[in-house]
């Protein structure tokens, strides 16, 4: 399955709604079950992000329903990245001409 990285800044509501982030990163691993995918990690960083994300999904199109609903609510923005694992991307390299 597809992995992506989700790089996650909160928005001024996200902010000012700190205290509800448990629920809302379970919600994001709802709606990640809800297209087939899996959030497996979360990690609260310093400097230009305030969260990183390591999610699994079946399509890129699957993961993009997750995060559009996840945005939706406003709390956060998400830059996502396609991301592929040491094998997959020396496989890619070694298969250049």
């Amino acid at each position: 399955m597809p992995s992506y990285v989700l790089l996650i800044k909160w928005t001024q509501k996200g902010i000012e709604t700190l205290k509800d982030s448990p629920q809302r990163v379970e919600l994001a691993r709802n709606n990640l079950k809800s297209v087939g995918g899996n959030l497996n990690e979360i990690y609260f960083v310093f400097g230009k992000y305030d969260m990183v994300g390591i999610a699994e999904a079946p399509s890129d199109e699957a993961l993009a329903k997750a995060v559009l609903v996840i945005g939706s609510r406003g709390t956060a923005s998400i830059q996502t990245l396609k991301a592929f694992s040491e094998a997959e991307g020396l496989a890619i390299i070694k298969g250049l001409p």
